[in-house]
């Protein structure tokens, strides 16, 4: 059965041609066909700029994270051919596109992959204290949720398949930013950063305190939950803990996760409680395409945000104060 969302993104590849650079990062099996996991690069690759990276779908149930990302993708494409000002913003920035992480896992209607692997749980990190009970992380079996794949072995090609474009288009730059969507937490649209194996901040705390100031200044409207993932709960394994620990000491990389509160679907449609598909993804078409055109903005802004980081990057005498802040806002001290 033909899998929508990667039938959507390559209807998007066709439609920007040779515009956008776009390999296979790496090929998954389901039921004897390979599906591909794009990787898909667009704007000035001189590794001296600002870059940002675009990721969803990583969970196979969380059908909104990959059709959000590619809605932005579609629109850029879109744009490319008359859009002045984007076409000059795209000589100012790198950007990495893989809306389709875990495409097997998402034609079998399951948050792990093929082997039953959940990827943001299969990096090699620990915890530094107790996690919740199998949603922290667990080497039990792949059949219980949250599975993270055996003791030393590698990590699973799909997580690998990241990490490689991470290190490859976004580490090494004076700046970086990540966004990863996701859904499935509680009743409000959450933007989570590490850590999530410890709670104590990681050393860009000043540069995301000025990243969240800039935003909340351009959004007075906004309904986002900005908070260290650490305040929810630890987990074992975390991509993004793990991406931010192998950042090279030059530049600052700041990577987001997305949660949508996908309960705000459920309460308007408490059918949805129902279907597996119901629990994460609103299955209501106007409402789907609510959430698109909302979350929209904030793609768009960290692609701004980045593009324009020595505006509002914090200079050396202002890190201090910013860490001071942020630490009184996050972690209560």
């Amino acid at each position: 059965m033909p899998l929508p969302e990667l039938q959507e993104l390559e209807r998007v590849l066709a439609l920007a041609g040779d515009r956008v650079g776009c390999q296979v990062a790496c090929e998954v099996e389901h039921l004897g066909r390979k599906l591909p996991v794009h990787a898909i690069t667009l704007g000035n690759p001189d590794p001296g700029l600002p870059a940002v990276g675009y990721f969803g779908g990583v969970h196979g149930l969380e059908r909104i994270g990959a059709r959000v990302v590619t809605a932005f993708l579609h629109s850029l494409v879109a744009r490319l051919s008359w859009d002045l000002s984007l076409q000059q913003q795209l000589r100012q920035v790198r950007l990495l596109f893989m809306p389709l992480v875990n495409p097997a896992g998402m034609a079998r209607g399951t948050r792990a992959n093929p082997r039953g692997v959940d990827l943001m749980r299969n990096s090699p990190v620990e915890a530094r204290a107790a996690v919740p009970l199998l949603l922290g992380g667990q080497r039990i079996s792949p059949g219980l949720p949250w599975y993270r794949g055996a003791a030393g072995a590698p990590m699973e090609q799909e997580s690998a398949a990241v990490c490689d474009w991470v290190a490859r288009e976004l580490h090494g730059r004076p700046f970086s930013l990540a966004l990863d969507c996701h859904s499935g937490f509680g009743m409000r649209d959450r933007i989570w950063f590490p850590f999530a194996h410890r709670r104590a901040p990681f050393e860009a705390l000043p540069e995301l305190h000025a990243l969240h100031g800039i935003f909340a200044q351009s959004h007075v409207h906004h309904n986002y939950v900005f908070e260290p993932q650490s305040r929810q709960y630890l987990a074992h394994g975390d991509l993004w803990d793990h991406l931010v620990l192998q950042a090279p000491a030059s530049g600052v990389f700041l990577p987001l996760t997305l949660e949508m509160g996908s309960w705000l679907w459920v309460k308007k449609n408490p059918r949805q409680l129902f279907s597996r598909h119901g629990i994460f993804n609103p299955l209501i078409a106007h409402r789907e395409q609510r959430v698109l055109r909302g979350h929209l903005p904030l793609l768009d802004f960290v692609l701004r945000a980045a593009t324009g980081h020595s505006l509002w990057l914090p200079q050396a005498g202002e890190r201090e104060a910013h860490r001071r802040q942020g630490l009184a806002l996050w972690y209560g001290r």
